[in-house]
């Protein structure tokens, strides 16, 4: 598999097959990027479980810290690593030995260890590596662009923030990954101008 550029179809899948994902080195910190990423995945409907030994005792949103994947006791579908590349590989030596294997190893960004995701792959678990499922899932949704960001159009209206639990679908898809009539219309003007 290519790690430097990933198919949408092959993120999508991923984010449309799990439900389960442990995240390794969430924080509760609520100024944290790995507080950000499981808050959202969570209000999109993700079992999440927050994994730091450091943090046993605490709560992430309601949910309890465990201090390793091996503490979860229960099957799941997607290991996030919030560590650094230098953490990785014992997280997914740690993975292996789950029974069942999780199906995906996801490496947030500035996350790469090759040799991780070969040995990954090589027990059929999918990888992804330098990417965050929180924008990715935003993008694939276009809910980035359905907010506002990059959609190409200045308005004064704000748009209506999304309920507790929304999941927009992640099926969309268009020039820029997300099928918004402002976007297609720049990448259309952008096209007849070239």
């Amino acid at each position: 598999m290519n790690h430097d550029a990933y198919d949408d179809n092959y993120i999508r899948g991923i984010l449309n097959g799990v439900k389960s994902i442990a995240m390794v080195g969430a924080s509760p910190v609520n100024v944290r990027p790995s507080y950000f990423a499981f808050k959202y995945l969570a209000q999109r409907g993700y079992d999440m479980i927050p994994v730091n030994p450091g943090h046993v005792g605490k709560n992430l949103l309601d949910k309890p810290f465990v201090a390793s994947l091996a503490d979860i006791g229960r099957p799941i579908d997607m290991i996030d690593i919030f560590r650094n590349s230098s953490h990785i590989m014992p997280v997914v030596e740690e993975a292996l030995k789950l029974s069942p294997l999780p199906k995906v190893i996801w490496m947030q960004l500035g996350a790469r260890d090759d040799a991780a995701a070969a040995k990954a792959e090589a027990a059929g678990i999918k990888v992804v590596m330098n990417r965050c499922p929180k924008i990715e899932y935003g993008r694939l949704s276009s809910e980035i662009s359905w907010m506002g960001v990059n959609s190409r159009t200045l308005s004064s209206k704000r748009a209506p923030v999304p309920t507790q639990g929304m999941r927009l679908s992640l099926n969309r898809t268009s020039v820029s990954g997300g099928d918004t009539a402002a976007s297609d219309r720049a990448a259309k003007n952008r096209n007849d101008l070239a």
